[in-house]
């Protein structure tokens, strides 16, 4: 049997108090997020794990998020945050938790690998896109992006075709980095006008 979002609410408020930031349900589809302070997100994290009303033992997820474009530059909050999104088996529930990174310019969080095991792989990811810390993490360097790669590319003001390219030189018989060659243009969409579609028949207007 499925929890409920309502009772799962109600379960999240009597285990964790003050440390809920809001809770959030989605009547639609009975999503519940729960955003926590990044003070004491650990111990946070191992109550929703440990409760056994709660019993969130498996992570199945968790990335970065730029906040800083969304709703076209209305947001007024935190620039970065992590969603870590939990399942119940015990209670056949699913959770998201949202933490936000207190500083826009060095965003900081706690690794969670000591928590789920299975974070550090995440984690990896969110420090090598959008350029998050994870505190206490046993190796943290990037997983995606190659060696030489200079910024995050899912930040909102990396640029589309980046700062470097890389390409083999055949002279000195390596790969080298170069900057960016390709010049920046604006895609015009092709239209297809009314005149340019068949009719019943097969036979073009116009």
């Amino acid at each position: 049997m499925i929890l409920a979002a309502e009772t799962l609410r109600q379960r999240l408020l009597a285990a964790l108090g003050e440390r809920v930031v809001s809770i959030t349900v989605l009547r639609e589809d009975d999503e519940v997020t729960l955003t926590i302070a990044r003070d004491g997100m650990l111990d946070t994290l191992a109550q929703l794990r440990d409760d056994p009303q709660l019993a969130f033992a498996q992570l199945i997820d968790l990335y970065g998020v730029d906040w800083s474009a969304y709703g076209d530059g209305a947001w007024d909050g935190a620039r970065f945050g992590v969603d870590y999104q939990l399942l119940s088996l015990a209670h056949n529930a699913r959770l998201r938790v949202r933490v936000f990174a207190t500083d826009d310019d060095f965003p900081v969080l706690d690794s969670a690998t000591g928590v789920w095991a299975a974070s550090n792989w995440y984690e990896r990811e969110a420090f090598d896109l959008f350029g998050i810390v994870f505190e206490g993490h046993p190796d943290l360097r990037r997983i995606l992006t190659d060696y030489g790669f200079v910024g995050h590319p899912f930040r909102k003001d990396f640029p589309i075709s980046g700062h470097v390219e890389m390409r083999y030189d055949a002279d000195q018989k390596r790969v080298v980095y170069q900057p960016v060659t390709i010049e920046p243009r604006e895609v015009v969409p092709r239209i297809i006008r009314e005149q340019h579609y068949a009719d019943s028949e097969g036979f073009r207007k116009g």
